[in-house]
């Protein structure tokens, strides 16, 4: 999938590195292939330390090998784990927004046939920036937020983007023990690079003030309030 701010800062300590979520000091519990693993206190996330990302053209390489046909019955199933719930939320003719859609932006061809309106954005493959200073009934990021390189910044800008009473609907892989981090699929994809756990979109609703539903497992769906100065 895709990587929203490919700028990796310096570290200065190998051992230490303040968590890209939530911004608490977070402490290393694995290394493995190369890669050093930190863990949060806070809000639980794991991650990559952020001088070993990947360059911006390694990732996109990476993604141009993905197969994500929207037409393909199997890759709609995956996606309705999210869709099906979050429909289930929406009055008739939402008007939404799928962010990070990547080049075959099947999760929004789904909501359409349901009725509803999604403007797209990605960095790569839609890299129109007009969508981005709207906002929505619901915003819409599947498979995509492990790939933060900054998630704070980025889930500022999912949260700037829903309207008051609006949903953001969050679909990742959650981790779940650390055990068995280290042979985890998940972590094994070189852009893959922020892990979360519920409890961690739970400390994120929670800071926000808004309302966070796990209806089915690795699907989050965050509801801002109506009334917007609680947010």
């Amino acid at each position: 999938m895709r990587v929203f701010s490919p700028d990796i800062p310096s570290a200065s300590d190998a051992r230490a590195s303040a968590c890209p979520v939530c911004a608490e000091r977070a402490e290393h519990f694995l290394s493995v292939d190369g890669g050093d693993y930190y863990r949060c206190a806070g809000c639980h996330a794991r991650f990559l330390h952020p001088s070993q990302h990947l360059s911006q053209d390694d990732e996109l390489a990476h993604y141009l090998h993905h197969e994500n046909d929207p037409d393909d019955p199997g890759y709609r199933r995956f996606l309705s784990k999210l869709a099906e719930p979050l429909m289930a939320r929406l009055a008739p003719g939402a008007a939404g927004f799928d962010y990070g859609c990547g080049p075959g932006p099947a999760l929004a061809a789904m909501l359409r046939e349901a009725g509803h309106d999604v403007a797209l954005y990605d960095p790569y493959f839609a890299h129109d920036p007009a969508p981005l200073g709207g906002t929505y009934d619901f915003v819409t990021c599947t498979e995509v937020a492990e790939h933060f390189h900054r998630p704070a910044k980025e889930f500022d800008t999912l949260r700037r983007l829903v309207r008051p009473g609006g949903w953001l609907a969050v679909m990742t892989c959650f981790q779940t023990d650390d055990a068995r981090f280290a042979a985890w699929h998940y972590r094994k994809d070189p852009t893959h690079v922020v892990f979360y756990r519920q409890e961690t979109f739970r400390h994120l609703a929670a800071v926000w003030g808004w309302v966070c539903e796990v209806p089915v497992k690795d699907v989050v769906l965050m509801r801002r309030p109506l009334d917007a100065e609680s947010t």
